[in-house]
């Protein structure tokens, strides 16, 4: 029998099967879907690879696979081979997303091993060992307590026995040595829920729309059908007790589910809320805060029927998880669910996928859901009659109250622009400023919200202009001022801090821009007692800062957490009644369409951490665009109305969900290079692609043109994908890379996150 094996090489060109021997020894074991080690090229260089065919003979002459490693099922090698299309990449990449993780690593030594220990277990049986005890053939007091104490807790320790027996190791190794003991090893679980203990909740009584929802949910689930929904719910309606309880029906059935959360939202606060309903056995999570031997363990528990619900970041859609009755997507609406990565694959459209394989409802949640989602839960006009017809392909369920009946947060707008003209320079409104002090009084807690990390965003010379940028990537470095030094955010680069200019030799260089440091150092100053703590990247390094510095936030009752987005999502602070945004334009002025729609989300978001409990929340939104659109539907928390008038905008300009936007990335060391392959792959598009149905802009440098020293141009494309434009794609990709091309690589997404 013949192999037919994909390389795990990211070459375009390795993108096809070679032929290999399948050896007599394991031919029962070899599978559609195993990872092998083939000997690859002149060397005969031991290669990883995956079987994606079998069959009886080949053409060729070929050499023997030398070794099987993993199984994969057919359906995962089926989901690899449309994932490879979809988003135009090779299939081993989408492969390795469904592979054990800590099995990846080409170097052996370094692969994650299952962790064990060494117990001690009887050898001889105990009416043996007292007899033998009795004869006096073990005179040894030691021994006797030793062998006393394994009676009892077989499975000890050495370190546990010397503890407990106050015996040596040699002891041990005696009675190993003379038959009485054997060493089992013993495999240890690295489970991330294992310290984590929470009292046992049980269901609450569900409001009315909060029945509602789950009736429409739970008719799909007892009829064993596919349906999408979207649960609409204002932030606080109660979401994730919807979510628990259709859980909790889904696995009374003997079914299993997955729940997608973006990752800052996997809090502790969450997870409590899970364990706490289903016990910590049931659950298993993924995400890239855990060390890749926790992640190991878990998939391992998932593929062995450990767990019953699995709880992850984007990547958890591949988890070997069978049988499956419900996909949760929360915060539907995260940019998180796409990668941004080779492969640029979409969780939510892999999950529709499995949803459909497994005849299971996929329910997408969020307080402010995607404007294409819910384009597509909206019954449309058909004006040729004038009137609705069903083509809604997502049912949408609504939660228009706050679970506990308490009210939205007052929103304020503050325009910074009438701050400047009063003379108050302060990155804190007059309003702000006082609702703080007010907060600090009531001992209250207040959240300050800013998307920016870091002291200044940029450093110039005022006498010349010259600002300092990156050598690597053309962007300007931002000043962190604990550390006293420039880094760029694209490529980790840091350099000293600059006080004379390089070029005019000026020691007039003045920082600009606000970052979280520099907020939190002039709270200090306007607020010398109150209690600060700080969340942003340069804060959660390291393994758990995440959740301690949450739950310092919490039980220290600490005045005021000032954070980038990782603040707003998912969090829940009875005692928070303030949320101030510093600067509310920053996620305006992006290069992107969808600038209103990401403004309004994390505004929305962000507004809705005050007042959760009994007490009244403020929220004071500072900005220099108080007309904005964006800004007054958050203000309002009115969806609808941003929906109506930011769905209009996109049908007059043509953007999605009216057609696609492709984007095409090239990036190279070699600027002449990526300007002519950039070229050529323009022409290729004008000849195949009919110009009356996409508009195609011809190749320009990026926003961002160089990063980690790589020059970026772009083509970008507008108009509708189907299968037949994808086919189109993929050919041109595949011909510009028979091509003599050296060093450029092409990437192509579909609405991808970034536009830069």
């Amino acid at each position: 029998m013949v192999a037919e094996v994909i390389i795990n090489r990211g070459a375009k060109k390795l993108n096809r099967t070679f032929d290999y021997n399948i050896p007599k020894e394991i031919e029962e074991l070899i599978l559609v879907g195993s990872k092998v080690l083939v000997p690859f090229g002149n060397g005969g260089k031991l290669t990883e690879g995956f079987v994606v065919g079998i069959k009886e003979k080949s053409e060729f002459e070929v050499k023997d696979i030398a070794k099987l490693e993993e199984n994969l099922t057919d359906k995962q090698i089926a989901l690899a081979k449309w994932m490879a299309k979809r988003y135009f990449c090779n299939v081993s990449d989408c492969i390795k997303l469904m592979l054990t993780p800590g099995t990846r690593n080409k170097n052996k030594e370094k692969r994650i091993q299952d962790k064990k220990i060494n117990t001690v277990f009887l050898k001889k049986s105990i009416e043996e060992i007292e007899l033998e005890i009795q004869n006096e053939k073990i005179k040894s007091d030691k021994q006797k307590r030793i062998l006393n104490f394994i009676k009892d807790n077989e499975g000890a320790t050495i370190p546990e026995i010397e503890m407990f027996t106050d015996c040596s190791r040699a002891i041990v190794n005696t009675l190993i040595k003379n038959g009485y003991l054997e060493i089992v090893e013993k495999k240890i679980e690295r489970n991330p829920l294992l310290g984590r203990d929470c009292e046992k909740s049980y269901k609450l009584q569900l409001t009315e729309e909060q029945k509602e929802a789950f009736k429409s949910v739970e008719k799909v689930i007892n009829e064993e059908k596919y349906k999408q929904f979207l649960l609409y719910g204002v932030t606080g309606s109660g979401k994730t007790e919807v979510y628990l309880q259709l859980i909790e029906k889904v696995l009374k059935i003997g079914k299993n589910a997955i729940v997608l959360v973006p990752e800052i939202s996997l809090t502790p606060q969450m997870l409590d809320r899970f364990i706490s309903r289903f016990g910590k056995d049931e659950i298993a999570i993924l995400h890239s805060k855990l060390s890749i031997g926790e992640r190991h363990d878990e998939w391992e528990r998932i593929r062995e029927k450990k767990a019953k619900i699995v709880i992850g970041a984007r990547s958890a859609i591949f988890a070997p998880i069978e049988n499956i009755g419900i996909i949760i997507i929360d915060e539907e609406h995260d940019n998180s669910y796409k990668s941004e990565t080779n492969p640029r694959y979409n969780a939510k459209e892999i999950a529709k996928i499995l949803a459909k394989e497994n005849n299971a409802p996929l329910v997408l949640g969020s307080a402010t859901p995607d404007i294409v989602t819910f384009y597509n839960s909206q019954n449309l006009i058909d004006e040729s009659e004038e009137k609705k017809i069903n083509r809604a392909k997502i049912q949408l369920l609504e939660l228009t109250k706050r679970a506990n009946n308490s009210s939205l947060p007052k929103v304020e707008i503050i325009d910074l622009k009438q701050e400047l003209a009063n003379g108050n320079r302060s990155m804190l409104s007059v309003e702000l400023y006082n609702s703080i002090e007010e907060n600090l009084k009531q001992k209250r807690q207040t959240i300050l919200f800013l998307n920016r990390r870091g002291y200044s965003t940029f450093i110039m010379c005022r006498n010349c202009g010259y600002t300092v940028k990156c050598p690597n990537c053309n962007i300007s470095m931002t000043y962190h001022s604990y550390e006293r030094r420039l880094k760029c955010h694209y490529c980790g680069h840091e350099e000293k801090i600059v006080n004379i200019c390089p070029e005019c030799h000026s020691d007039k260089i003045r920082y600009f821009g606000t970052g979280t440091q520099k907020l939190e150092q002039e709270i200090h100053k306007q607020f010398p007692n109150a209690s600060t703590i700080r969340m942003d990247i340069d804060t959660v390094t390291k393994k758990n800062s995440h959740e301690e510095i949450l739950n310092k936030f919490r039980n220290d009752n600490i005045d005021i957490l000032i954070g980038t987005q990782m603040v707003v999502k998912g969090h829940h602070f009875p005692n928070v009644t303030l949320v101030g945004v510093i600067a509310a334009d920053s996620s305006l002025n992006i290069d992107d369409y969808r600038a209103n729609e990401r403004t309004f989300q994390i505004l929305t978001q962000v507004a809705g951490r005050a007042g959760r409990e009994n007490l009244p929340g403020k929220v004071v939104i500072q900005t220099y665009n108080p007309d904005n659109f964006s800004i007054i539907c958050a203000q309002k928390q009115n969806y609808n109305m941003f929906y109506e008038t930011e769905i209009e905008l996109r049908k007059q300009l043509k953007y999605p969900p009216f057609c696609d936007i492709i984007l095409i990335g090239f990036n190279s060391y070699n600027e002449i290079e990526i300007k002519n392959i950039s070229n050529k792959m323009y022409q290729y598009l004008v000849q195949r692609l009919n110009n009356e149905q996409f508009k195609i802009f011809r190749p320009m440098p990026c926003p961002i043109d160089k990063i980690q020293n790589r020059y970026r141009w772009r083509i970008i494309i507008k108009g509708k994908m189907t299968e037949e434009v994808n086919g189109i794609l993929n050919a041109c990709l595949k011909e510009i890379y028979q091509e003599n091309i050296k060093d450029t690589r092409i990437s192509i997404d579909v609405n991808p996150n970034n536009m830069s």
